[in-house]
């Protein structure tokens, strides 16, 4: 070998003949790196995989010989001490995925430490694959066969680790030559040959880390798989959280469903525990003060749902207790609807109204619509003691019966004391309605209704003493309009209804106002029917007289009463027979006799009116008939009562002398009419004895 110029590039290791660099620079080049590439040369281009390989044992050819690459030499390499090493060189630390051991940044993936481009990665030339780096597969040009001259000496340093078994400058092998790209041992070559970089380990276990995820995602927001970039699992937190939302507003009074409730929690505890899954061992993307700042901020935003609980069932509170003002007012309108209604129509009105304010007042008392209820029931008290404070007794009984006796139906403790201030109200309207009803026969209701409840209700109360004077008095009255009164009848009808009401109170106390009464009655009904005869009201009179002579048989009364009957009866037929009334005594002196007869078919009823005052009842003639008669026939030549006398039915009157007024009123036969009538007047003179002959004609 010959001595290079001061310039030329140092030769590769393999290129000396003892494998060794020149001693002068192997302290020198021991902590150096390879220089950078010369600008100034262009790169050798990598050979394609189609090119051409020579042969192991095919020497190098000399540059400017004919095949010779005409590429241009390499930049110049400092040269480089071979180190001993045994197996692929140890990865540098801060190697880049997919990067060779001992590559340098920014070498191509597969090219090793001082390998030109177009250079073989995997082993020198003529290197059979497979073979230890370092050892030629035969020897280099210009070496004798068998000389270990590409073997590096122990002891060469680290600075020749990366080249290791590969001729550090220049290339190996011409252009166009060498194995393809990606030959060689896993991890070395270009990218896309050969199989893929490891995935990356795990990182350690993080339960801080985990435990702030799942606590982010607790929170209903999904915050915890924004930090982990599960977008999917996130927007399923916003969704749930969003549905939640439609359902739960506005806050109405029953609130959100228990299932909606329980299938939220489901899934926030679910979204909770598989964020802590997720971030136990992951690597988050973000700064290192947002990861000091998760935990804290989970724990904060677990404030949110929490927040928006109790912000909800504010919310719901005050939606309950709109809903209970809006009862109690519906109550009140029940309440007002029922003024100007009799009580019995707007009664079910108040029960309704009634139910609200018991609700309200005692399952919630607490609330704003509750704590009204007292002063409403207040308001209820007053309207239906109205009637009272107008003394309109009748009508104001049924809403204070009603008000004292809410005590079974509503709360007492509720009520209060307030059914007990009805007490003195309601025992002065039954006594102010009974005694008002005394003798109204059309009075509702009837005074023995209301006297006798309020002796039965309050037998102690002040109206209760005053009970029987009250009708004794109404008693006292009537009786003396009956006797100067211009409409006794009217009276008689107030003593009937009084009669009544008293026959119905208690028989103890009020047996002597009964027998006023009815003595009051039967003085109150004879005067009704004389004074029915003075007013020519002669048909009622008769009606009044003869029911008065049926009701008091007894009375000394009886038999002017039927006089007046009698008499009633013939003026209604002939009304000057009613030009006064029957005497209640007949007169005395003489009596004349008259004999009456009948002559004609059928039983007749004589009646007669003058002095005195009568009425005979005369037999049917059996063999008697009615007499033919026309208008041409003379009344006076009709012959009746012409046979034996013990032929026809015969009745004696003994009258005092005067004008007497007669009505006969024969029994229908077959061959009569019922209730035929005659009208007759008489002039009965003393010292006469008379007969009277009853017979009918047929008329034609």
């Amino acid at each position: 070998m010959g001595e290079e110029p001061n310039d030329a590039r140092p030769e590769p290791a393999d290129r000396i003949p003892d494998g060794h660099a020149p001693n002068q620079d192997q302290d020198q080049d021991r902590h150096r790196s390879p220089a950078p590439p010369d600008p100034r040369v262009a790169p050798v281009p990598e050979a394609p995989p189609w090119a051409p390989v020579p042969p192991a044992d095919r020497a190098p050819e000399p540059p400017g010989s004919p095949g010779a690459p005409t590429t241009p030499p390499p930049p110049a390499q400092p040269p480089a001490t071979p180190t001993l090493a045994f197996g692929p060189p140890p990865q540098a630390s801060g190697q880049q995925p997919g990067q060779a051991s001992g590559q340098p940044s920014g070498q191509a993936p597969g090219q090793q430490a001082g390998q030109q481009p177009g250079q073989a990665s995997g082993h020198q030339p003529g290197q059979t694959p497979g073979q230890p780096f370092g050892q030629a597969a035969a020897h280099a040009p210009g070496q004798p066969p068998g000389d270990p001259s590409g073997a590096v000496p122990v002891g060469a340093g680290a600075a020749a680790a990366s080249g290791y078994g590969f001729p550090q400058p220049g290339p190996a092998t011409a252009p166009g030559y060498g194995p393809p790209p990606g030959y060689g041992p896993p991890g070395y070559g270009p990218p896309g040959y050969g199989p893929p970089p490891p995935a990356q380990p795990p990182g350690p276990a993080n339960p801080a880390q985990a435990a702030a995820i799942a606590l982010l995602n607790l929170s209903g927001l999904g915050l915890g798989y924004v930090l982990l970039r599960q977008w999917i699992g996130a927007a399923l937190c916003w969704l749930a959280t969003a549905a939640l939302l439609v359902v739960a507003l506005p806050a109405d009074v029953d609130g959100v469903p228990v299932g909606v409730l329980v299938g939220y929690g489901v899934l926030l505890l679910a979204a909770a525990a598989d964020g802590f899954r997720r971030g136990l061992r992951a690597t988050l993307r973000v700064g290192a003060a947002v990861r000091r700042l998760a935990l804290p901020l989970a724990l904060v935003l677990l404030a949110v749902p929490a927040g928006g609980s109790l912000a909800y069932g504010a919310a719901r509170e005050e939606a309950r207790e709109e809903a209970l003002l809006a009862r109690l007012t519906a109550a009140d309108e029940r309440v007002k609807s029922g003024q100007g209604l009799l009580f019995d129509r707007a009664e079910p009105l108040y029960r309704l109204a009634l139910a609200t304010y018991q609700e309200l007042g005692t399952k919630h008392a607490g609330s704003r619509a509750g704590k009204l209820v007292p002063a409403r029931l207040d308001a209820y008290y007053a309207q239906l003691s109205a009637p009272y404070d107008k003394k309109d007794f009748c009508k104001a009984v049924a809403p204070l019966k009603h008000l004292r006796g809410l005590p079974g139906t509503v709360d007492k403790d509720l009520l209060g004391a307030r059914p007990a201030k009805t007490d003195e109200p309601l025992a002065e309207s039954l006594y102010g309605c009974g005694t008002a009803a005394l003798g109204v026969q059309t009075a509702e209701p009837p005074a023995e209704k209301s006297l006798n409840e309020l002796l039965d209700t309050f037998p102690q109360s002040p109206q209760a003493t005053r009970v029987e004077p009250a009708v004794r008095e109404a008693i006292k009255t009537r009786s003396a309009a009956v006797d100067g009164g211009a409409v006794p009848c009217g009276t008689v009808v107030e003593l009937r209804a009084l009669r009544s009401s008293v026959d119905a109170l208690p028989d103890a106390t009020f047996a002597g106002a009964s027998r006023e009464t009815a003595a009051a009655v039967e003085k109150g009904d004879f005067a009704c029917g004389t004074s029915q005869f003075r007013s020519k009201e002669f048909g009622d009179a008769a009606t009044t007289m003869t029911q008065f002579a049926k009701d008091y048989p007894n009375s000394p009364k009886a038999a002017h009463a039927r006089s007046i009957a009698i008499a009633a009866e013939i003026a209604d037929e002939e009304p000057e027979a009613g030009k006064s009334l029957p005497p209640a005594k007949a007169p005395g002196g003489a009596r004349m006799v008259m004999v009456v007869s009948n002559d004609g078919p059928g039983s007749v009823e004589l009646l007669y009116t003058g002095p005195t005052t009568g009425k005979i009842t005369l037999n049917a003639c059996a063999t008697c008939t009615k007499y033919p008669s026309s208008v041409f026939l003379d009344p006076k030549k009709v012959k009746a009562c012409t046979g034996p006398a013990s032929k026809y039915p015969k009745a004696t009157l003994l009258l005092p002398a005067g004008n007497y007024h007669f009505l006969q009123k024969r029994a229908g036969t077959g061959t009569s009419t019922g209730g035929d009538t005659k009208i007759s007047k008489t002039k009965i003179e003393p010292n006469y004895s008379y007969t009277n002959c009853l017979y009918v004609t047929s008329g034609f």
